[in-house]
């Protein structure tokens, strides 16, 4: 698997995911009826760096690395990852997290924080705990899922350089 900075083509490629992820309202509080426009904007021309893994020429998912907060908070990072669906299981979060993580530490990034993970998403949590975030807090029914209605989102934490 290689992980690169995205190219728009890449996006293209990588769209179909971004809608079915997003619009499957189960981990992103993101607007289901986003435009490939504004989406390739959030999630290409915002950020920092965008990168996507791949193997074989096929993308297996994407994420993007910015500040998580403005002046005194700049220090602080925050990525948002998303893995195609047959990906899934075979070590692409992990992969695309500790290359974030690399690329966060060479950019003088101290920490990284997810603001809001879904707390049902148990593999992302789990995931993100193995690799050493914390859950610094929980934000009770934050988030709208599909299928479950009013669920948690936690806030997750990752000390990155002393």
């Amino acid at each position: 698997m290689e992980i690169t900075p995205i190219n728009e083509h890449e996006f293209q490629r990588f769209w179909p995911v971004f809608r079915a992820i997003v619009e499957a309202r189960e981990t992103y509080a993101l607007d289901p009826a986003m435009t490939y426009d504004t989406a390739y904007r959030l999630w290409c021309e915002l950020p920092q760096a965008t990168f996507v893994a791949k193997e074989n020429g096929e993308v297996l998912g994407s994420y993007y690395l910015k500040a998580n907060a403005a002046g005194p908070g700049d220090h602080v990072c925050n990525c948002g990852y998303m893995v195609a669906p047959e990906a899934r299981g075979k070590g692409v979060a992990r992969a695309m997290c500790e290359h974030s993580q690399k690329i966060a530490r060479e950019s003088g990034f101290l920490a990284m924080q997810f603001n809001a993970v879904v707390a049902t998403n148990e593999a992302a949590v789990g995931l993100w705990q193995s690799l050493g975030f914390t859950i610094v807090g929980t934000v009770p029914q934050a988030y709208r899922h599909a299928r479950l209605g009013l669920v948690d989102t936690h806030v997750m934490y990752k000390r990155l350089q002393e």
